[in-house]
């Protein structure tokens, strides 16, 4: 590497609030210095307020990032994270954390969050008083179910000689966070996989259609999860309003048989298959050329069979793990099973979308999955970021054996 980094070295980029806590990222930039990691530091304005720069640039051998405008020939927000591995904060204040949840990008470090596309790690330290108030909790929640890892506070005496919580964590609880995501940040390297997401139409006219509530954001998060880990990632994506994840190669279908078509065109030599897309089992079987007015048109319309695709999956699948999902009502983990030796799975996610609190179009869900005769993952309730990443690991728990 150009800047004398060891080919093993991990590449950490930590951002540091105005907070008291601060002086204790020096303590954690120097430890992870001295393991051998190559550490960028970016502050906000006011955390030079407690500590200097030149501390972190004494401890990194590294110069220190403070301001958009520290260099006019590059993009700096843009070039740090994607140098980067995982951004850990620490600590994150109250301001940056509302900051973050609400999108705002202000300064350096806000506008380094809002373009990274790697792990974030937040390690909140504050006064008890702003961390228990709902306006932090829900900020707190919000990042979290967007994929931030929260390493939760510490209790004990805080600045102002109050006992509660609030103190930043211990070193070695975030130290333990940020390896735990860089243990498993390129296991997929060189693998290519293959995912589906969204819904699928079926035209019954020009301006009507058959679909469902998917939204296609367990997908989306399942293959950015999988780009994060070094896979190579193809994305059958049916109609939504998300953006998929920039790095992914994306094929864009309406119908289940451009889903279909689209499938099997990527499906041959992947390594790993996950199917999420809510598929429509059926569509009209007549599909009329121009809009049908109310009072022309049938009280009933018949409808034929849509292509199965995961079945045909199943049947040729040629050496690919073959991941489906199974979005139940009731007797979630019977109907799963049976769909998973019915389609030849090797896996199956199961959710209960009877709930309004989980499953389509909501933040949070919760998934298990199901392999083998009696193989059972629980996976828990959580953001679909969070999810994303936890089936990933069961589906490298499940290829082990």
């Amino acid at each position: 590497m150009s800047d004398g980094a060891l080919p093993h070295a991990h590449r950490i980029l930590v951002g540091v609030c105005g907070g008291i806590a601060a002086y204790k990222a020096a303590g954690l930039v120097s430890t992870l210095v001295q393991r051998g990691d190559v550490v960028d530091v970016v502050m906000t304005e006011s955390a030079q307020r407690f500590v200097a720069p030149l501390t972190f640039a004494a401890l990194t051998g590294r110069r220190v990032h403070t301001s958009l405008w520290d260099d006019p020939e590059t993009i700096g927000h843009i070039s740090l994270v994607r140098a980067a591995q995982i951004f850990a904060i620490v600590p994150a204040t109250a301001n940056v954390i509302a900051k973050l949840a609400g999108g705002i990008a202000d300064d350096l470090l806000t506008n380094a969050v809002l373009a990274a596309r790697i792990p974030l790690v937040v390690a909140p330290a504050m006064n008890m008083a702003m961390y228990e108030h709902p306006a932090t909790v829900e900020n707190v929640r919000r990042l979290r179910e967007r994929g931030a890892l929260i390493v939760e506070p510490a209790s004990g005496y805080l600045a102002e000689g109050e006992y509660g919580v609030g103190r930043l964590a211990d070193e070695d609880a975030i130290i333990a966070q940020i390896d735990a995501v860089l243990r498993h940040g390129r296991e997929l390297r060189g693998q290519r996989i293959v995912v589906t997401a969204g819904p699928t139409r079926e035209a019954v006219d020009p301006v009507r259609f058959l679909s469902n509530a998917s939204t296609g954001t367990m997908g989306i998060e399942i293959a950015r999860e999988a780009l994060s880990r070094g896979a190579e990632v193809d994305l059958v994506l049916g109609p939504t309003q998300l953006e998929p994840p920039h790095g992914v190669r994306v094929r864009r279908v309406t119908t289940a048989e451009q889903m279909r078509r689209a499938v099997m065109e990527v499906a041959d030599g992947a390594a790993v298959l996950v199917a999420t897309a809510a598929v429509a089992d059926f569509r009209p079987a007549v599909t009329f050329a121009q809009k049908v007015k109310k009072n022309e048109g049938a009280e009933a319309i018949a409808l034929e069979r849509t292509p199965d695709i995961l079945e045909e999956l199943g049947r040729q699948k040629n050496g690919t793990f073959l991941v489906g999902f199974a979005a139940e009502t009731e007797r979630l983990e019977e109907n799963a099973r049976l769909k998973l030796r019915a389609k030849r799975l090797d896996a199956i996610a199961v959710n209960d979308v009877s709930h309004e609190e989980r499953g389509f179009g909501v933040g949070p869900n919760e998934l298990t999955v199901l392999y083998g005769d009696d193989g059972r993952i629980p996976l828990g309730f959580g953001g679909k970021r969070e999810l994303a990443r936890g089936l990933w690991d069961a589906i490298e728990q499940i290829r082990r054996g």
